[in-house]
């Protein structure tokens, strides 16, 4: 079948289910439980249009605890930032320490081994063995 073949049949297909259910008013399910009344059945399904605004205008609103969550939220927000900063500046300053000591250990080693050669040179030679 050619594609126009499959659009023609599903169109008329989907044109036949639209026919009959046009027909159709409707289907639910039958409680028998209760005996039927319409009246009470629409009662509770329709209300009067003041009812139904105040509702929607209610439901509208946001409750105060609403507020307070989203207040509680940012206020946790704000904390775990906070907490974040600080612990980026301590490790910085503590990175900083670690690199200043390292620097001093450094300094001092080229110190004492500059010295244990002053120390240790007889004149004989030259000091190094390779020349700059």
């Amino acid at each position: 079948m050619s594609w126009t073949q499959v659009s023609v049949v599903s169109l008329s297909a989907l044109l036949l289910i639209l026919t009959i259910s046009s027909f159709a008013e409707g289907a639910a399910v039958r409680d028998d439980s209760k005996p039927d009344n319409p009246r009470g059945a629409a009662q509770r399904v329709f209300v009067p249009e003041t009812d139904a605004s105040s509702f929607f205008k209610r439901r509208g609103r946001r409750s105060v605890r609403y507020y307070e969550l989203q207040v509680e939220q940012r206020m946790k927000i704000s904390a775990s930032e906070q907490r974040r900063e600080y612990n980026e500046e301590q490790r910085d300053e503590y990175e900083n320490y670690l690199e200043e000591d390292r620097d001093e250990q450094g300094e001092r080693t080229r110190e004492t081994t500059e010295q244990m050669r002053e120390y240790h040179y007889d004149g004989l030679y030259p000091r190094y063995h390779w020349f700059h």
